[in-house]
C-alpha cells in the first residue's frame, strides 16, 4: 500500500488502523482479547496498514499498541519503528477544563509514551469537550513545546470546528490533521471545513466511514434493529435517524449495493472509498477488532468511481435531512449524541 504525505517528510497509510474497537469502553458486551488483537494489529503492519490511530482514553489500547510495537522491533530491529506511525490523543477530563492544568499535557503525553515503550510518538490530537472552557489554545501550546522537546513529531487535533480551527492558524499553532467523522451518512465537513483544510495545509483523517458497521450488507433489506452490542452502533444509529431515517438509509444501500458488485467489492469499502476520494481527506479510519475485514480494507484506495456511478449515490443523498451544523456540534451540545460520551475517562 503507497504511503501518502500528511506533511511535508511525514508520510501515513491511506487507510488507518483504528483503535477504539480494542477499547473496554466500547463494546457492551464483548471481551477483547489481548493476544489476538496484538496477533491482528501485526498482520495489518504487514499488509501495509501501518499507521495506528489510539487514544489516551481508550481503555487498554496505548498498552495494547506498546506490545504490539515490542514484538514487531524482536521480529524486525532498530527499523521496526520507522515503519510504523503511531497517533494518539490528548483528550483531558471535561471536569477539569474550567480549571486547565498546563502541567497535565506533559503528564498525560508522558504516560502514553510510557504505555507504547516509545521515545517519540508520531501524532499527538487534542481533543477538547466544552468550547466555553477556551484553554484549547494553552493545550496546544503546551503540545507545542512538547514537539521541541522531540517527544511528539506532529501536532493534530480532532473533533473541532473551523471557527477554532481558525483561532489555532491564528495563533501559528496549525495543526497537521484534523480527525473528523465524516461518511457518506454524515457530510458536515463540507460545510466549510474541508475547503478550510485544503487551504491550510491541514489532512482530514476521517472515522466512522462505514457508520459503525451499519454501510454494510448486514443491514441491507433488513429492519431497523431494536438492540445494538456497542456503543459505536448506538451512536451511528442517531446519524442515520439525522439522515434521514432507516428507509433512506434503506435507498443509499441499494445503491451503494449495486456499486460494489460492480467493483467486486463490499458496500463498506465503496462507502469508505467514496471518503476516501473527497477533497482534503488524507486517510480513512477503519476500526476493525480483527482481520476479517482486512482484504477489503486494503482495496479501499484502489477503487476509482464513475460518473454514473457517482450520480447515483448524488442522487441518493439530495434526499437527505441531515446531519446538519459544524462538525461534532451535535456531539457536543444535543444530549441525545452527547450522552454516548464518557467525558472524564482520563
Amino acid at each position: 500500500m503507497n504511503k501518502r504525505k500528511l506533511v511535508p517528510g511525514y508520510e501515513i497509510s491511506p487507510v488507518i488502523k483504528g483503535g477504539w474497537q480494542l477499547s473496554g469502553g466500547h463494546s457492551l458486551d464483548r471481551k477483547i482479547e489481548d493476544d489476538a488483537a496484538i496477533s491482528d494489529t501485526l498482520a495489518f503492519i504487514e499488509a501495509g496498514i501501518t499507521t495506528l490511530d489510539f487514544g489516551d482514553i481508550y481503555t487498554g489500547v496505548e498498552e495494547l499498541i506498546g506490545k504490539a510495537v515490542s514484538q514487531l522491533s524482536k521480529k524486525q530491529g532498530s527499523i521496526a519503528r520507522d515503519q510504523i506511525q503511531l497517533h494518539t490523543k490528548y483528550v483531558p477530563n471535561e471536569k477539569f477544563l474550567s480549571d486547565f492544568d498546563r502541567s497535565d499535557v506533559a503528564t498525560i503525553v508522558n504516560r502514553s509514551l510510557s504505555r507504547l515503550g516509545v521515545d517519540q510518538v508520531d501524532i499527538v490530537q487534542l481533543h477538547w469537550w466544552k468550547y466555553e472552557d477556551r484553554h484549547y489554545l494553552a493545550a496546544l501550546e503546551e503540545l507545542f513545546k512538547l514537539k521541541e522537546a522531540g517527544k511528539i513529531k506532529h501536532i493534530g487535533v480532532t473533533n473541532f470546528d473551523v471557527e477554532r480551527l481558525k483561532e489555532m492558524v491564528a495563533a501559528n499553532f496549525t495543526p497537521a490533521s484534523h480527525q473528523i467523522q465524516y461518511s457518506i451518512l454524515d457530510r458536515r465537513a463540507e460545510n466549510g471545513m474541508a475547503d478550510f483544510c485544503i487551504e491550510n495545509g491541514i489532512g482530514i483523517l476521517c472515522y466512522g466511514t462505514v457508520a459503525g458497521g451499519f454501510l454494510s450488507e448486514k443491514f441491507l433489506n433488513k429492519p431497523e434493529p431494536k438492540a445494538v452490542e456497542t456503543r459505536s452502533s448506538v451512536k451511528y444509529q442517531l446519524i442515520i435517524d439525522e439522515f434521514g431515517g432507516w428507509d433512506l438509509f434503506q435507498e443509499l444501500l441499494s445503491v451503494l449495493n449495486k456499486i460494489a458488485k460492480s467493483h467486486q467489492a463490499d458496500i463498506g469499502t465503496v462507502a469508505s472509498a467514496w471518503v476516501f476520494n473527497r477533497p482534503a481527506v488524507k486517510a480513512v479510519i477503519v476500526g476493525a477488532r480483527n482481520v476479517l475485514h482486512m482484504d477489503s480494507n486494503l482495496k479501499i484506495p484502489n477503487i476509482k468511481f464513475t460518473e454514473g456511478e457517482l450520480l447515483e449515490i448524488a442522487e441518493v443523498l439530495k434526499k437527505s435531512k441531515g446531519p446538519n451544523g459544524p462538525v461534532y456540534h451535535l456531539e457536543r451540545y444535543f444530549d441525545k449524541h452527547r450522552n454516548i460520551m464518557h467525558t472524564n475517562n482520563n
